[in-house]
């Protein structure tokens, strides 16, 4: 009598065969907790834009540095490379909305939404480094692996949704700096890690490999699945392991996406007028996207703006943060807008930012000046809409050149615990036993903002 077939031998022979693995997708169980408050938001789109975004440029305008202009800046911190005199924004700022906050023209048409956005102007990291600034943002600890934000959402309110991964980060063109860990489960069980898609791609089949197995009929693999579901169960009573029950559910989501997937990612289903609100361009197509999937459950979507560092601009800042700006700023506003006359812009988080700023002060290469900006942890600015947000407001501010928070000093765990609160979880009550003790998103650390909320 021939030994009986190992799991892998039984995957290799299917006919869904190692096209279901290959997905890596995860998913926790379609049933959502209970929060510990009422939530404000269900949602959260997060707009990353990968690099570091000018503050100074953006959403902070600072007109002393036009009275600096060539000279040294009076509070100069400590940069990672070595800068010079004050560097004045090219670019032209001005009021919008009742609120009459002042947004670069980078952002004309993202600002024509500024009553319904808070801008936080006095946030701050610690290190001006990408990739532990990076790890900060998306996980809440520059050196140690933890569980992503969006991991930690999953965890603490469960999917709203059977056939959808609970989050997603869309990036185009390939992973970013630090890769997976952007959105990685870390301790906790691997059902709550982001999935990934390459939102450079614009067909279903491209942007998620192997969503249709070009072997077996939707029948056949429902039983197939059957049959592995029972090897797996009973390969599970003898021994606890989350790594067999995240693969398990992974394989069952696999195969509910191939419908539902096949239907959320295709935007030629929307509308013409729709379309054309986003642009037809990768990030118009991604965001356009992205609003289809919160509709369908989706807990969290991030989208990366360049697998690079498009935001990094060391030289010529005018031109390239012009150029990356026109990229974003029209689908970002399309988002505002459709979010709100779909009345979900109420239960949608949407979050705007980089893992750090950029100096007020040129950056010197060899002793010249190539009119760009170094790396500025000190201070910088993010920006929220949507649920529970008092849009309209201004919170924080950096000193007069902008080179530090000076008002208000925002953390990123200050502003973690705040997108948890809103969402209904307690920041401080959200944890995970972990090596002998109990973990949180925020650590020992974190204040909600509250005079940013409605």
């Amino acid at each position: 009598m021939s030994a009986p077939l190992t799991r892998r031998e039984i995957l290799s022979r299917s006919g869904l065969g190692l096209g279901v693995l290959g997905l890596g997708l995860a998913h926790s169980a379609a049933t959502t907790t209970r929060p510990h408050r009422p939530a404000k938001a269900r949602r959260i789109i997060h707009f990353f834009l990968n690099g570091g975004p000018s503050h100074v440029d953006t959403f902070d305008p600072k007109p002393a540095l036009l009275k600096h202009e060539g000279k040294p800046v009076p509070n100069h911190r400590l940069t990672e490379r070595k800068t010079g005199a004050a560097f004045p924004s090219p670019f032209k700022f001005q009021r919008y909305g009742q609120s009459g906050i002042e947004v670069s023209e980078l952002f004309a048409k993202t600002a024509t939404h500024i009553d319904d956005i808070a801008v936080i102007r006095s946030m701050y990291a610690q290190v001006p480094n990408h990739e532990p600034s990076l790890m900060l943002m998306n996980c809440g600890d520059s050196i140690q692996p933890r569980p992503s934000l969006g991991a930690w959402l999953t965890y603490g309110l469960g999917s709203d949704n059977r056939n959808l991964p609970d989050f997603i980060s869309m990036c185009p063109g390939g992973l970013p700096i630090k890769g997976t860990e952007n959105w990685q489960a870390a301790f906790l069980p691997g059902a709550f890690q982001g999935t990934y898609i390459d939102s450079k791609q614009s067909s279903v089949d491209q942007l998620i490999e192997n969503i249709r197995s070009p072997h077996a009929t939707l029948e056949v693999q429902r039983r197939q699945l059957d049959f592995l579901l029972r090897i797996n169960n009973a390969h599970k009573q003898s021994r606890h392991d989350p790594r067999l029950e995240a693969r398990i559910d992974s394989f069952e989501l696999a195969f509910r996406m191939q419908t539902e997937a096949a239907d959320a990612f295709d935007v030629t289903r929307e509308p013409k007028h729709i379309r054309e609100l986003y642009g037809d361009t990768i990030h118009g197509r991604q965001t356009l996207i992205a609003r289809r999937l919160i509709e369908r459950g989706v807990r969290m979507v991030q989208l990366w703006h360049g697998a690079g560092q498009p935001w990094d601009n060391h030289d010529n800042i005018e031109t390239k943060h012009r150029q990356l700006a026109a990229e974003i700023d029209q689908p970002i506003a399309a988002l505002l807008h459709d979010l709100k006359q779909r009345g979900l812009l109420d239960e949608t988080i949407v979050l705007w930012g980089g893992e750090f700023g950029r100096t007020p002060t040129v950056e010197l290469a060899g002793g010249q000046s190539k009119l760009g900006r170094d790396h500025n942890h000190y201070g910088f600015t993010v920006w929220m809409a949507g649920g529970g947000i008092k849009g309209g407001t201004t919170y924080g501010a950096t000193d007069e050149l902008g080179f530090a928070a000076e008002k208000h000093a925002v953390s990123i765990h200050d502003l973690h615990a705040t997108i948890l609160h809103l969402m209904g979880l307690d920041h401080e009550q959200l944890t995970y036993r972990h090596g002998g003790r109990d973990f949180r998103l925020t650590d020992v650390y974190g204040e909600v903002i509250r005079p940013i909320l409605a």
